[in-house]
This record gives structure tokens, sequence and C-alpha cells, in this order.
């Protein structure tokens, strides 16, 4: 959701004159963003498609209009790289480190894209906040050391909420998205999965998960996961093999550069502050589109 660009119109003074005096006038623009992935049956990305072939659902009615649509969208991109720093990851967490350190590498383009790194334990700790220098956000995983119980929840809650949604405050577009590495077994939260939840849908932030979970079994950790990123639009991934991580990173990294984004009005939008439903659905019945699940309405 957003708001128009503010109308700036100048005032008239008491004696009948102009003075300096300006009346911001705000409108308020019904207009729900979404950026969507398109796999095949193969699941290989999509990319050519346009804006007739999708039909949008905004709370099981029809879009009333389509504002924009784009392709393989070139937006910046602002990521949060959350690392489980507790003692159940141990075991992969230096090469869990240098794989995170490649994918930085790769896709944030210097003077364009900015990511940031926590990692968490008992509490998120920032180690590196927004940058787009390289070198700075190795470091800043580098820094981080295994050890303590694991606060999940709240450290997703806190990267959507003080720095995913405060980043340019709406100045520009952008692909928020969080790169989560865990076990998924939250033992220390003082917010709930669904309020984590609901934090990412509202700060518009897509998740990838990547489970550090090494049994060979999907247990209820991956479930939690898998959970955060369906709900998002996101995507999780269970490298069962210590290879296979940076083999999941490279997938994040050709999806963030495989997407759609649309924008559209709801036909009977209402500013209550309610959940409302997303379906985005393609007319060839052999792709599969992935989005989040819904949004927040504004309240008036």
């Amino acid at each position: 959701m957003g708001s128009a660009p503010a109308t700036v119109t100048p005032g008239g003074s008491a004696a009948g004159g102009v003075d300096d005096t300006l009346t911001v006038i705000r409108k308020r623009v019904d207009e729900v963003n979404v950026v969507f992935t398109v796999t095949d049956k193969r699941d290989h990305f999509v990319k050519d498609l346009t804006q007739n072939d999708f039909r949008v659902f905004d709370d099981s009615k029809p879009a009333l209009s389509i504002q924009s649509f784009n392709r393989q969208t070139n937006l910046p991109l602002r990521v949060g790289l959350l690392i489980d720093a507790s003692n159940s990851v141990r075991d992969r967490f230096k090469f869990e480190q240098e794989a995170a350190i490649e994918f930085l590498n790769q896709i944030i383009r210097p003077r364009f894209d900015k990511a940031f790194v926590i990692g968490f334990d008992t509490t998120p700790e920032v180690t590196q906040d927004f940058s787009d220098d390289a070198e700075a956000l190795s470091k800043g995983v580098r820094m981080l050391r295994a050890g303590g119980g694991t606060a999940m929840y709240d450290a997703i809650y806190f990267a959507c909420r003080d720095k995913l949604m405060q980043v340019d405050k709406g100045q520009i577009a952008t692909r928020r998205a969080i790169i989560l590495l865990s076990d998924g077994e939250d033992n220390q939260s003082r917010v709930s999965r669904d309020e984590a939840i609901e934090m990412a849908q509202r700060a518009e932030v897509i998740i990838y998960a990547i489970s550090t979970n090494t049994s060979g079994i999907k247990l209820r950790g991956d479930k939690v996961m898998e959970h955060f990123a369906e709900e998002t639009g996101g995507k999780a991934f269970f490298p069962f093999k210590i290879e296979d991580v940076s083999n999941a990173f490279l997938e994040i990294s050709d999806e963030l550069r495989s997407q759609y984004a649309i924008s559209y009005k709801p036909a009977d939008f209402v500013a209550d502050g309610k959940y409302r439903k997303i379906e985005i659905l393609a007319d060839n019945k052999k792709y599969h589109v992935r989005a989040r699940k819904g949004y927040y309405a504004p309240r008036q």
C-alpha cells in the first residue's frame, strides 16, 4: 500500500496577498504492490510473460485495475542476512558464513543495492548495518560467533520493523528480502511466530529460508522455516549436504533477478486494518506463481 506524492499549493494570507505558507494535500492510494516469481513444472523460472498472462484476486475478488506491471524487475535490493548463531548450528557455522559472504559479493551492486547482517542467539545483534560495501558486509558476517539459545522470531520481527520497514521510507521502490539461516527451533523469542509473519507482511518482505538441519529428516523447525517462506512469497531450502548450502544461495540469487512486479487496485478496498488475501494466477496451468499470501490494509 502507499500514499500519493504530496501536492503542494501556495496558501493565501489574511490580507489577500500570497505568503510563504504551504498547504500539503495528501491523498491515499489504495494500491497494492506485489513482487512474484513464476516457475514451470521443472521449477525453472519463466521470465517472458506479460500482464495479460495473469489474473489477480484480492480477497477472492478480481482486482479493479492493474496500475503497473514489470517483468524481470530491476528494482534496488534491500536484503537482511539473518544468521542463527545459537549452539544448535555450531557444526556448519563456518561454512555457512563463507557461503553467505560469497552470496553478498555476487548479489549486492555498489551504489544500487544495500544489505545488513544480523546474528541471533538469545537476541538479535546487528554486526553490519545497511551497506553496499562488500568488504564491510563480509566483515559483519565473520564477526558472528556461535553460542546461546535461539530467538528467531524476535530477529525476524526486528529486521522487518526496525530495518527493512524504515529504509528509504517510501522514497523509492525497492525489493525487500530476508535470507534466513537457521534450524528453525525457536526457544527464546518474546514475539510469536504469527506476529513475526505479520510484521514481515506489513513490511512487504520476502523470506528465503535455508535450513541448517543436518539430520537428513525434515524436523519441526524445518516446517516453521517453510511456513515463513510460503506466507511471504519466498522459498525454503533444505541442504542436507554442506556443499548444497552454496547452491541454495545461488538459486536465491537467480530468483532475485527473475521476478515480476505488479501494482493493482482492489475492487472493494476498505482502510480497516484487516488482513486481505492475495492470489495471482497464471492463465497457463503449467505455471506456478509464488507471491506473498496477503497484506494488512492501512487504517484511516
